[in-house]
């Protein structure tokens, strides 16, 4: 059985931002995007890289990749609850626009970015959908006119996936099945509904065999840490911050992710100083 949790970002960057599983990326967003948007190579524009994670240099572990079409993904796994994490997704995508521009380059060279947001939490109300997906449409018609086609936005909210094995069809359901419950699946018996997956098989086996010592003594420090985050925000809750605990959350697992003030700022609408107070001492704020 398999005793990584793929959800758990470190874990979730490594499987799907390292060069020798670019396959299981491709095949991730291949089951998530619309039958246009298929990829069949995808260059890795931030590869997993421990030591930059050591240094500091990989804070939010999200994944950034460019399709052979031009297209950019930005792809990320979001295991604590943040009731704000829409602004936050629309921010990073806004980010990752803004990266495609070097200096000299002109607006119209901007490619369509779709952002997909894994997240292990219910997020979207009254809707019991799985998979949801958001574009820019003209208001007066209710259609996708495709003038601002620079813009997709993904949520995958793995909390809503119920089907048994025997209901499981799609590359989304299996790879629902795999992010949930991987630590079921064993690689010597893999249920026939995954076994004609030859990336979902790969990932089974890879997760097994993924860490060496020094990786797991980060994960296991990863999953402290999100412990951590966990007990913030049920102290934040249990002072009754009913004002702004949704920005406390927020704030929290940014800052645990190693956003600096001005991102969590920009993010949340706190002030600095509110967020230093905050982060200093949580269970009083």
């Amino acid at each position: 059985m398999c005793k990584i949790n793929p959800r758990v970002d470190f874990a979730f960057k490594k499987l799907f931002g390292s060069e020798e599983n670019k396959d299981l990326l491709m095949s991730l967003i291949n089951a998530i995007v619309s039958e246009q948007e298929q990829v069949v190579e995808v260059e890795l524009k931030n590869p997993y890289n421990l030591a930059d994670y050591q240094a500091g240099k990989m804070s939010i572990l999200d994944i950034k990749a460019r399709s052979e079409n031009g297209r950019w993904f930005n792809v990320e796994m979001q295991i604590s609850e943040d009731y704000n994490f829409d602004k936050r997704a629309i921010y990073y995508w806004a980010k990752l626009v803004t990266e495609q521009l070097s200096e000299g380059m002109m607006f119209k060279e901007l490619k369509k970015t779709i952002s997909i947001n894994i997240l292990d939490f219910n997020f979207i109300p009254d809707l019991a959908e799985v998979h949801n997906c958001y574009k820019i449409i003209n208001t007066a018609t209710g259609k996708d006119d495709k003038l601002h086609d620079i813009f997709e936005l993904h949520y995958v909210e793995l909390r809503k996936f119920t089907k048994q094995q025997e209901q499981v069809s799609s590359a989304l359901d299996r790879w629902s099945t795999f992010l949930t419950k991987a630590d079921k699946l064993d690689k010597n018996h893999v249920p026939k509904e995954l076994a004609d997956d030859p990336a979902i098989v790969k990932a089974i086996t890879a997760v097994d065999r993924m860490f060496n010592e020094e990786e797991r003594l980060v994960y296991e420090t990863r999953m402290q840490s999100l412990a951590d985050v966990e007990s913030k925000i049920a102290s934040a809750e249990e002072k009754g911050m009913e004002k702004g605990i949704n920005q406390a959350i927020t704030a929290i697992n940014l800052a645990k992710q190693g956003a600096d003030y001005q991102t969590i700022a920009k993010v949340t609408g706190l002030s600095e100083s509110d967020i230093k107070r905050l982060l200093q001492n949580p269970s009083e704020s």
